[in-house]
C-alpha cells in the first residue's frame, strides 16, 4: 500500500464488482479444466491462491480514485486541473466568486491564500459542499523557510550536509502547514553554471551529484516520513528541466542541451526526487532545445512518466502554459491547453486556458477524454495519498514557529553555509581586545539578509551582524554604515567610515547585494559589488593601511577582480537568514570553525563565464606550464598560435576559487591513497582509503570529496566528476583512516545513444578537498 494509503473497508459497490470479476475468473478456470482435466483439489488451491492474490493487490487509494472519477461531471474534472490565486495575499473579503468556484468543484487548488481564516473556509466549502467533496490543496512558494527563514539554497548548498538540508526543509513543513500550506514549490533542482542568473540563489550549484543528494533531502524533510501528517508538505520538483542553462543567465529563456548532456548533467537530480517520493513536478518557463517545456512531450511523457514511473502531477510554472505563445510555439489559449495537457501537464498554475479550452477541445475531439482522466487521476492520487479526504482541515502549531529549536537549527545551517575563501596572517579569527571598525551596507539589514524568495519571513525577526557583533564585543566596535543600501553611490559617509577605520585595529567591511538583486527575474550582467562599495574598500585601504576582512552577503558569487589585492580575508556568508548576526559573530569570533564549501566555481571575472570544474579536456587542454598571458606576449610577435591551449590571455583558464573550496582555521592533510584494485570488471566494487589529518591546532570539519575521471569514451568525458563526499570532524592533531566504495554506478554515463553504459578503460580516483585535488590513483576497468 502506497504511504497515506486509507485503511477503511472497501465500500459496497466495490465488494459486488470485485465478487462479479473473481466469478468470471473463476469461470475461466473452470473452462480449462474441463479441457486439461485439471485435478479438482488443484483447481480449489489455485482458485483461493487467487482470489487471495487479486484481493491483496487492490489499493485502496486507486479504489477511492476510480469512485470519484466515476461520479465527476466533465466541468469537475477540469476544475482539478486549475490552480488559482494571486501573486501575493489574499486581502479583504473573500470574494462570492471565488466561493462558488469551490463550491461548484471548479477549482483544484489555490495559490498563496494565506489568511487562516479564508484557509479554513474555503475548504470547508469544498468539502461540504462542492459535489464530491473532493479538498483543495493549498500552495506556497516555501523555498528556504517560512518564518524562520534558513540560508538561501545556495549557501545551504555550500554546507555538503543533506542532513541538514533536510532538517530545515521539515521545519519550514511544520510552520508552513500551520496556515494551511500543504504544497511548496521546492527544492528548485537546475543545475545553474552562470553566476548572472538571479534564480542561481535557489539553485543547488553546478554539481548533478551533489544537486542530487541535497534534492533528496529537500524531499525527505518537506514530505516527512507520512505524506498523511497533517504538517507534512508535498514537495516540488523545479523547474523541469534546463531552466538554469538559459543562455546568457537571463530568466525565461532558451536552453540548448543535447540529449546526453541533459541526462548526465541535468536530469539526476530530478530522478533522485522521483527516488525519495516528490509527489510533483513544475514544468519549467524555458524552452529546451526549441520546444517549451510546458508542451515538451518527450520531457514529461516519456522521462518523467514512462522512463522513471512517476505517477504523481505536474504543475505548470506561473502563466507558462500560456507563454507558449509569446514562446513561438502555440497560436493562441486553445492551441496552449492542448499542447500543454498533450505533453503531460496536469495542472495549470494561474493562467486559464484548461479552463476556457479543454471541454472544447474535447467536444471536437481533438483531446481524449482519458487524457484529462489520466490528469485527474494523478490529481486525486496526491490529494488521497496526503490525507486530506480523512483530515481536510489545517492543524495550528503556532507555538512551533520562530520556537528556540528552530532558530538553533537555523543558526547551524547559517554557520555551516559560510566559505572562508582568504585569510592571510590569519586574521580570523578575531584576536581578543581588538579595536574592531564595522562598516559597509549590510552590517545592519535585517530584511536583506533573509534572501530572495521569502514572502512569509519578517525583518523584525532577524537578528543583524551588527546587533550580534556589539553585544558580544561591547566597546570594542565602532560601527559606521558607509553605504546606506548595496547600491548606494553616495559617498557622504566616506569620511566618517574612514576615520572609524583609522581608530581600529582591524576593518569587518559587510559588503554584498541587497536581496532584491537576485532571484527570478533579477539577472546582473555585472556582478561585482554594486554601488561604491568598491570605491570605499579602496579609500579605506588607501588611507589607513588597516587589514579589511570582507564579509559579502550576496545570493551568488561577487566578482573580486578590483579590490582582491585591497582585502585580507574574505567570508562568503549569502543571504543566512533569520539567525545570520548570530553566525557570522561565532565564526568571526572562533566559536565555531567554518566548515563550508563552495557548491560552484567562483569566477575571476564575468568574462570566464560559464566556468565549472566539470568540463572537457579539449583537443589543447591548458596546463599552468604552458599557459602564455596577455603580458607574456612580446610586441610585434609574429601571429601564431603555436604554443597556446584553451584559455583566456587575460583570465586564464581557472577559477578564481574552485568548486569544493574553502579554508579552516585549522589544516588538514591528505596521505596514503590506495585502491583495492589495479584493474577490474563492471560487477566489482573499488575500495578506496586514504588518511586525512588534522595538523593544526583547533578541532575542525574537512568535507572529504572523491572525484572520478574516465579518460577515454564513445563520447567525450569531463576531467572530474564528484562521485562522492563527507564531512569529517577531526579534532586538533587527530588522523583517521577513511574509505570510500566506488561501484558501476559510479563509473556509469549516458553514451551518444542515451544507453546507460560503463565502458572499459582507463580511470583515475581523486581525493582532497576540493576540485582542484592532484592526488589520484589509476585503475583500469576490463
Amino acid at each position: 500500500m502506497l504511504e497515506g494509503g486509507s485503511s477503511k473497508e472497501l465500500p459496497p459497490f466495490y465488494v459486488i464488482n470485485l465478487m462479479v470479476y473473481l466469478m468470471l475468473k473463476v469461470g475461466v478456470l473452470i473452462k480449462q479444466i474441463m479441457i486439461m482435466r485439471i485435478p479438482l483439489l488443484l483447481f480449489l488451491a489455485a482458485s483461493l491462491s487467487y482470489c487471495t492474490s487479486e484481493q491483496q493487490s487492490i489499493d485502496p487509494i486507486e479504489q477511492k480514485v476510480d469512485e470519484l472519477m466515476s461520479k465527476m461531471t466533465l466541468v469537475e474534472k477540469i476544475g482539478q486541473t486549475a490552480q488559482r490565486g494571486t501573486s501575493s495575499r489574499v486581502k479583504g473579503e473573500l470574494s462570492e466568486d471565488l466561493k462558488n468556484a469551490v463550491r461548484e468543484g471548479r477549482i483544484g487548488s489555490l495559490i498563496n491564500v494565506m489568511n487562516k481564516e479564508f484557509v479554513d473556509e474555503l475548504q470547508r466549502i469544498a468539502v461540504e459542499e462542492s459535489p464530491n467533496g473532493i479538498p483543495l490543496i493549498f500552495a506556497r512558494d516555501v523555498i528556504h523557510g517560512f518564518k524562520t527563514i534558513f540560508p538561501i539554497p545556495l549557501g545551504q548548498a555550500a554546507t555538503w550536509n543533506p542532513a541538514l538540508v533536510e532538517e530545515g526543509a521539515r521545519i519550514a513543513a511544520v510552520e508552513a502547514s500551520t496556515y494551511g500550506v500543504r504544497w511548496t514549490f521546492a527544492p528548485m533542482l537546475d543545475i545553474a553554471r552562470d553566476p548572472r542568473w538571479g534564480r542561481i540563489a535557489e539553485s543547488p550549484g553546478e554539481d548533478p551529484y551533489l544537486a542530487s543528494e541535497l534534492s533528496a533531502a529537500y524531499v525527505r524533510g518537506f514530505q516527512g516520513n507520512n505524506l498523511t501528517d497533517p504538517t507534512s508538505m508535498i514537495a516540488c520538483a523545479k523547474h523541469f528541466v534546463g531552466y538554469g542553462a538559459a543562455e546568457g543567465g537571463r530568466d525565461y529563456n532558451t536552453a540548448v542541451i543535447h540529449e546526453s548532456l541533459l541526462r548526465n548533467i541535468y536530469l539526476p537530480p530530478f530522478e533522485k526526487a522521483v527516488d525519495a517520493g516528490v509527489q510533483t513536478f513544475m514544468s519549467g518557463f524555458n524552452e529546451l532545445n526549441g520546444v517549451p517545456v510546458s508542451g515538451n512531450q518527450f520531457l514529461l511523457d516519456q522521462v518523467l512518466r514512462q522512463e522513471w514511473g512517476f505517477d504523481g502531477f505536474v504543475v505548470s510554472d506561473w502563466n507558462s502554459v500560456t507563454e507558449m505563445i509569446a514562446h513561438g510555439y502555440c497560436v493562441d489559449e486553445k492551441d496552449a491547453a492542448f499542447k500543454a495537457a498533450r505533453a503531460g501537464v496536469d495542472m495549470e498554475m494561474t493562467s486559464q486556458s484548461y479552463d476556457n479550452y479543454l471541454q472544447e477541445l474535447i467536444d471536437e475531439g481533438q483531446l481524449d477524454i482519458q487524457q484529462l482522466d489520466r490528469m485527474v487521476r494523478a490529481i486525486l492520487r496526491v490529494k488521497l495519498r496526503m490525507g486530506l479526504f480523512d483530515q481536510p482541515y489545517r492543524v495550528d502549531n503556532e507555538e512551533l514557529i520562530l520556537s528556540e529549536s528552530h532558530l538553533k537549527k537555523a543558526k547551524t545551517a547559517a554557520a555551516q553555509s559560510m566559505v572562508l575563501l582568504k585569510n592571510e596572517k590569519k586574521l580570523l579569527p578575531l584576536k581578543p581586545k581588538q579595536k574592531i571598525a564595522v562598516i559597509g551596507p549590510m552590517a545592519n539589514a535585517p530584511l536583506d539578509q533573509l534572501g530572495t524568495w521569502i514572502f512569509d519571513g519578517d525583518k523584525d525577526d532577524s537578528m543583524t551582524p551588527i546587533a550580534s557583533l556589539q553585544e558580544r564585543l561591547g566597546a570594542n566596535i565602532q560601527y559606521v554604515q558607509g553605504l546606506t543600501y548595496s547600491r548606494d553611490q553616495s559617498k557622504a559617509q566616506f569620511a566618517r567610515a574612514i576615520k572609524a577605520a583609522q581608530q581600529s585595529d582591524l576593518v569587518l567591511f559587510f559588503g554584498g547585494e541587497e536581496a532584491i538583486l537576485s532571484g527570478e527575474a533579477h539577472s546582473r550582467a555585472h556582478i561585482n559589488l554594486p554601488g561604491a562599495q568598491e570605491e570605499l574598500i579602496k579609500e579605506i585601504k588607501k588611507k589607513t593601511g588597516k587589514p579589511i576582512v570582507l564579509i559579502i552577503q550576496a545570493g551568488r558569487p561577487i566578482v573580486l577582480e578590483n579590490i582582491i589585492g585591497d582585502v585580507d580575508a574574505i567570508l562568503m556568508a549569502w543571504h543566512l537568514g533569520t539567525m545570520a548576526g548570530p553566525a557570522i559573530t561565532e565564526v568571526l569570533v572562533g566559536d565555531i570553525n567554518p566548515s563550508g564549501r563552495l557548491p560552484i566555481s567562483w569566477p575571476k571575472s564575468v568574462g570566464q563565464i560559464p566556468i565549472y570544474y566539470n568540463h572537457k579536456n579539449t583537443g589543447r587542454p591548458a596546463r599552468a606550464e604552458s599557459f602564455v598571458g596577455i603580458e607574456d606576449i612580446p610586441i610585434g610577435a609574429w601571429q601564431s598560435s603555436l604554443g597556446n591551449d584553451s584559455h583566456y590571455l587575460d583570465d586564464g583558464f581557472e577559477p578564481l576559487y574552485p568548486f569544493g573550496y574553502g579554508l579552516s582555521y585549522t589544516r588538514f592533510e591528505y596521505a596514503g591513497l590506495t585502491i583495492s584494485a589495479d584493474t577490474l570488471n563492471e560487477r566489482e566494487e573499488l575500495k578506496v582509503n586514504f588518511e586525512l589529518s588534522n595538523t593544526g591546532e583547533t578541532d575542525g570539519v574537512e568535507v572529504v570529496q572523491l572525484y572520478i575521471r574516465d579518460y577515454f569514451g564513445s563520447i567525450t568525458r569531463p576531467i572530474k566528476e564528484l562521485k562522492k563526499f563527507e564531512r569529517i570532524s577531526l579534532k586538533a592533531k587527530e588522523k583517521k583512516t577513511l574509505e570510500f566504495t566506488i561501484d558501476k554506478s559510479d563509473l556509469q554515463f549516458y553514451n551518444a545513444n542515451n544507453e546507460l553504459v560503463l565502458e572499459s578503460g582507463l580511470f583515475s580516483v581523486f581525493v582532497g578537498g576540493d576540485a582542484q585535488t592532484t592526488m589520484k590513483q589509476d585503475f583500469w576497468i576490463e
